[in-house]
Order: structure tokens, then C-alpha cells, then sequence
């Protein structure tokens, strides 16, 4: 790449205008202004002449674009923290920088899962919906009971910096945390938040309330929640996920909540996205999001700011700071 001309850098999706205003002026930039996700083939296009590309989480870079990719084509800086999007092992083969936009989205996602482990057990949203609807003659006792959340067991799957940050905030709401994860998080970390580790994600999920779902969508963790897990959860308890829909098997859960075999489900992600099973959207124990949890204005800019740091940086011959690694 000429550091003498601009780099052509392709973005599949719009982005904030001051993030898209930015690239013009340092890039030699195509946008994408209608916001029209790009087909297969507009992508295999795309990678034929770009030297950057800058895709989001919907858009898949697999073996089969990579390989119509042009050779000067040395940069992926995607707009997202998931990577599980891009075949991470086809762009080593081609020599190409895969890179993404990790820990500007921790606190909002954080405060979804909160949102959403509020929502489901006191049904919000249903309540929202029969006042709209007209369905409300006044308050009664009886009316409209849901569940507290203090004093109830949280389970976390994931405690990394989104599932840290949930423990936080769910403590602070008088919930007791639990968490399951790949590795122990450090002693000061587990004092802190009055945290007990279970080695056994099984063991785990017979014994709680609610069930947060904040692990990466990897190989290792599709279906994690299998059919056989989701029946380990007691039928009084509740799951949340704004990890990713791949993480739980989806026909499985509706069956269990239509069945009254799990209480209530708040869901920010769908394992078919953007496809959602019309059963889950027929149920009043269910709360469910258009993958919201990232989407705030300072969420977005912080996110396009690592792009253009990860591109300029990349561009001017150092390593970007968020460069993804393949076994990662």
C-alpha cells in the first residue's frame, strides 16, 4: 500500500456522520449512504478493489469473498466487537489484518442486560402493552404480579468485561452473583462482587433465578445452552441474552417457555437474525429487542474512532491496537 495515496477503504454499512465525515477526509472512502446491507456479491466486489474494508456483525466475510479479494487488500477493520462474522483463519492465509472495535461497548450493553433482567420478571413490557391497547380498568392488588429481583440468584455465563460489568450493576440491586467461566476471574474481583465460581456450567444452571448469557459466540460455545442444559433451569427462573442468539438453541427455549418449563425470557439477539420465530413474538413472558443492546450514540462514535485509529495506524506501517488474532 502507497503511502503516497490514499487507501480505497469500502464501508458496507452507514455510520455516524462524524465518523463517515472523518474517513472522507483521511481515506480515499465509498460509503455506503442508503444503508442497504450488501449482498454476497456486492461484498465479493467490494474486496476485489478496496484496500481496506470495513464491515459490520451482519455482514459475513467468508472463505469464498476472501479468496476474490484483491491483492493490495491487506486490512479488515470491522465496525463490532463480535468477529465471528469474518473466517479469521482465510484472512491469515491471504495475509490480511483482521481488527475490531472491543471494549467501547461494555457499559451499554451492560446496562441492557440490566434493563432486560428487570423487565421480564416484572413484565414490563406487558404491562406497557395492555395499557396502550386499553386494557387497564385500575390498579388492584392482584393485578399485574410479577417477581423482585433482590435477594434472587444471578448466573452468569461469560465474566468478561460486559458480564464484570453486569455483576456490578445486578449487585447493586440486591442479586447474588454466580458466574461460569472459561478461566477463575481474579480473587480481587471475585471479593469484591461477593462472586462464587462454578467449574460446572450444568451445576450452575439447576440452582438460579436468572441466567445472563454474556459469552462470545465462538465454535466452542454454539449451543452452548443446549436443549439438554435449558432443562437444568428450574421452571421458576429466568434467561437474558445480549451475548449472541447462536449461544442458546432457540427452538429449544420456545418450546420450554411455551411449555412453562423456563418463567420468562428477555432476548436482544435471535440465533437467525433477522429472523425471529413467530412463537417467541406470540408470548407475554417473553421480552424481546431488535439488537439494541450496543445501540447508543456515544456506543457508535466510540466504535467508529477505533476504526479510524485501527486504519490510520495500520496505513502508516504500525500494528493496529485492536488486531484480532486467528486462535483468539
Amino acid at each position: 500500500m502507497s503511502s503516497q495515496k490514499k487507501p480505497l477503504v469500502i464501508v458496507t454499512r452507514k455510520l455516524p456522520d462524524a465518523i463517515e465525515t472523518r474517513m472522507m477526509e483521511l481515506f480515499d472512502t465509498r460509503l455506503n449512504l442508503d444503508d442497504k446491507p450488501m449482498s454476497k456479491t456486492e461484498l465479493m466486489e467490494a474486496v476485489k478493489v478496496a484496500d481496506v474494508l470495513v464491515p459490520t456483525v451482519t455482514d459475513r466475510i467468508d472463505a469464498g469473498i476472501l479468496s476474490q479479494a484483491n491483492p493490495d487488500l491487506r486490512l479488515i477493520a470491522s465496525f463490532g466487537t463480535g468477529v465471528d462474522h469474518i473466517d479469521l483463519a482465510a484472512a491469515r492465509q491471504r495475509g490480511i489484518t483482521v481488527c475490531n472495535t472491543p471494549g467501547v461497548l461494555t457499559e451499554d450493553t451492560a446496562d441492557m442486560t440490566m434493563a432486560l433482567m428487570l423487565a421480564v420478571p416484572r413484565r414490563l413490557t406487558e404491562g406497557e402493552r395492555k395499557l396502550r391497547e386499553g386494557d387497564w380498568s385500575g390498579w388492584s392488588p392482584t393485578h399485574m404480579l410479577g417477581h423482585r429481583i433482590w435477594g434472587k440468584r444471578l448466573g452468569i455465563i461469560g465474566m468478561g468485561r460486559i458480564g464484570t460489568a453486569v455483576a456490578r450493576r445486578a449487585k447493586a440491586f440486591g442479586l447474588s452473583i454466580h458466574y461460569h467461566n472459561r478461566r477463575r476471574v481474579h480473587e480481587s474481583v471475585e471479593q469484591e462482587l461477593e462472586a462464587t465460581y462454578w467449574e460446572s456450567l450444568d451445576q450452575m444452571l439447576a440452582r438460579m433465578d436468572i441466567i445472563s448469557v454474556n459469552c462470545p459466540h465462538t465454535p466452542a460455545t454454539y449451543h452452548l445452552l443446549s436443549a439438554r442444559r435449558l432443562k437444568l433451569m428450574q421452571p421458576t427462573s429466568y434467561i437474558v441474552n445480549t451475548s449472541r442468539g447462536e449461544v442458546i438453541d432457540e427452538n429449544a427455549l420456545t418450546r420450554m417457555l411455551r411449555a412453562g418449563d423456563i418463567a420468562g425470557a428477555g432476548l436482544d439477539v435471535f440465533e437467525h437474525e433477522p429472523a425471529v420465530n413467530p412463537k417467541l413474538i406470540e408470548m407475554d413472558n417473553v421480552v424481546l429487542l431488535p439488537h439494541m443492546g450496543s445501540a447508543t450514540i456515544e456506543g457508535r462514535v466510540d466504535m467508529g474512532e477505533k476504526v479510524l485509529i485501527n486504519i490510520k495506524t495500520f496505513v502508516d506501517g504500525h500494528a493496529p491496537p485492536d488486531r484480532v488474532l486467528p486462535d483468539l
